[in-house]
């Protein structure tokens, strides 16, 4: 579970896929350029590649994380791939353990399941997503509801409860039927949040803490403090451990950097003032006339994003693992184009002389 450093970098390099999809492409384009990062970034020596699940969102084709990593699965062979992650309040965790119990058994041995609280879209959407409105106990039962996916991957419900005879397969149910052989591997369960909630609650159990630094920069050392300080040996995991996601873009020129980061940021002007689309050129970026209230939002957000040439996007990552202390750092890189995309990751590997080049 823990990734081991390559090359010159100073913690493990993974990666945070939202399968972004830009004006003019398809979903098969995004999920195609997907599959083009995942091999890319294996090649490399980046540790994981996680898919984050979004709703209603026409930029972001990350819908249904577990059947975007089986398809990952079956064009890769050694780079972890999971969920940066499931929103656990819109699934029942019977499913979720049944998905990635599937999951395990098509990549053994390198699955994580990452899940998160929020529902990853708006109130409407995670009513519809959940069939109730009242969305505030959906996020209050996370403990029970992650207690209860837990019973059910390592099937181990008490005498007695409701779902004692009720069985996740794949899983280890296989093991204990007359002449089944189960697979010693279950999917390590990681616990994701942009707030202290998660954080209390991974240390507490014991669990691996993924931080979303990328949209929550102000809150990432609180939350990685109290993570540590809440932190309990597990059976899981004998010390803390944790990422965190960071929106990083490099580019062979340093003004292309900054169009293709201005790009990103109109689209979530958009998204954040309910215009939802898809990820715009930087053309139309460009010639957009961004309103004083729309123009400070682009400066804030963007001040968040490492973005430049190689080397200066190796000096900004060096600087966040030194200032945070995180085990490892997952690598959200947004752009309207693959191409540009694909383009960031290889920069940032050659800049780190991670291997495969």
């Amino acid at each position: 579970m823990r990734g081991e450093r390559q090359g010159t970098a100073p913690v493990p390099l993974s990666v945070l896929d939202l399968v972004t999809v830009g004006a003019g492409r398809t979903a098969t384009d995004a999920l195609r350029t997907s599959v083009g990062i995942a091999k890319l970034t294996e090649a490399r020596g980046y540790h994981r590649y996680w898919v984050a699940e979004h709703h209603s969102m026409p930029g972001v084709a990350s819908s249904s994380p577990a059947v975007i990593l089986a398809h990952l699965a079956a064009h890769t062979g050694r780079i972890r791939l999971g969920s940066g992650g499931v929103m656990l309040p819109n699934h029942a965790p019977l499913v979720i353990a049944e998905q990635f119990g599937t999951l395990e058994a098509m990549a053994p041995g390198r699955v994580d399941l990452g899940l998160g609280r929020a529902p990853g879209t708006d109130g409407a959407t995670a009513a519809a997503l959940r069939r109730t409105d009242r969305l505030n106990e959906g996020a209050d039962d996370f403990p029970q509801q992650l207690a209860e996916l837990t019973r059910f991957l390592d099937d181990d419900f008490p005498d007695g409860h409701p779902y004692r005879r009720i069985h996740a397969v794949p899983g280890p149910i296989q093991a204990t039927s007359p002449g089944g052989v189960q697979s010693p591997h279950r999917p390590p369960l990681w616990l994701l949040g942009s707030s202290g909630f998660s954080a209390r609650l991974a240390g507490v159990l014991g669990l691996p803490f993924a931080f979303a630094h990328h949209f929550s920069a102000q809150n990432t050392i609180p939350a990685l403090d109290l993570y540590r300080e809440s932190f309990k040996p597990s059976a899981a995991l004998d010390a803390p451990y944790a990422l965190i996601g960071v929106s990083a873009l490099a580019t062979d020129d340093e003004n292309e950097a900054r169009r293709q980061v201005r790009a990103a940021a109109l689209n979530m002007v958009r998204l954040r003032t309910g215009r939802p689309g898809l990820v715009p050129t930087p053309e139309e970026a460009e010639a957009y006339a961004f309103s004083e209230m729309e123009r400070e939002f682009v400066d804030n957000w963007n001040s968040n994003v490492i973005h430049g040439t190689a080397d200066q996007v190796r000096t900004g990552l060096d600087d966040l693992a030194k200032r945070t202390g995180a085990d490892e750092l997952m690598i959200t890189g947004n752009a309207h184009s693959g191409e540009v995309r694909l383009r960031s990751y290889e920069l940032i590997a050659d800049a780190y002389h991670l291997p495969g080049a």
